[in-house]
Order: C-alpha cells, then structure tokens, then sequence
C-alpha cells in the first residue's frame, strides 16, 4: 500500500493573539469572536479569600480594630483596609472573579484603587 500523496515535514499555523500583563504575569489574548477558555486569576481570587477571612475576623470580635489585626497579619494597615475594601463589590463581580470570567481590568492593582460604592455602577467602572 503506498500513500498518494505526501506529507510535508513541517506544518505551519497561524493563531492571532496580543500578550497582556495581568497581574505581574503575562497572559496571551485572543482576539474578539475566539472563544478562550479562562482561569481564575490567582492574585484575586487569594486577595478576596484574604479579604473576607479579615472581615470575619474583624466582625466576630477576635479583633477590636484593623490595626490590630495588621499587626499580627504582619502588613500594614493601609494594605490591609485596601484589601478589605474587596469585601465590599458586588457579588456578581466576585462571581466573576472566581470563575474567571472577570474583565481584562480587573486586576488586583486596579481593585486596590477606590471604586464606586454602589454595585450598579461598579461593573462599568471596574470592567
């Protein structure tokens, strides 16, 4: 049995994509209309972990204030109200967030910086 035709040694294929940095890594991005399948962003999803677990902590009284709790955190203060502020998006986002499906955005330096009170607004803003 021979073949017909032969096979090339080499085949070449052309996949468009930009390389972003997310985070402090680089992620690759396909291009609008390709579907990507997404991970968790681990940076977030352990700052939101953080983030309620000190607010539990914060709520059940084993810490009477946020310095407190910095002190044995062993982080600062300003660090620890940033993060915290976490706790206060809308859940639609932290959904997101934890499936992986968040915006290009949302990354932790972007959710350290003050963002809109009401969950309505918050989407838009954080993207």
């Amino acid at each position: 049995m021979t073949r017909a035709t032969s096979l090339p040694d080499t085949v070449t294929i052309l996949v468009p994509f930009r390389v972003v940095k997310r985070g402090g890594r680089k992620e690759m991005v396909l291009p609008d209309g390709a579907e990507q399948t997404r991970k968790p962003d681990n940076t977030l999803v352990k700052a939101l972990g953080r983030a309620f677990r000190w607010k539990r902590m914060l709520d059940s009284g084993e810490f009477a204030t946020i310095a407190d709790l910095a002190e044995r955190e062993e982080i600062a203060p300003s660090y620890m109200t940033r993060v915290l502020r976490l706790t206060l998006l809308a859940p639609d986002i932290v959904e997101a967030i934890l499936d992986g499906r968040q915006g290009s955005g949302a990354t932790l330096a972007q959710l350290l910086q003050p963002f809109p009170q009401h969950w309505q607004t918050q989407e838009s803003a954080i993207g």
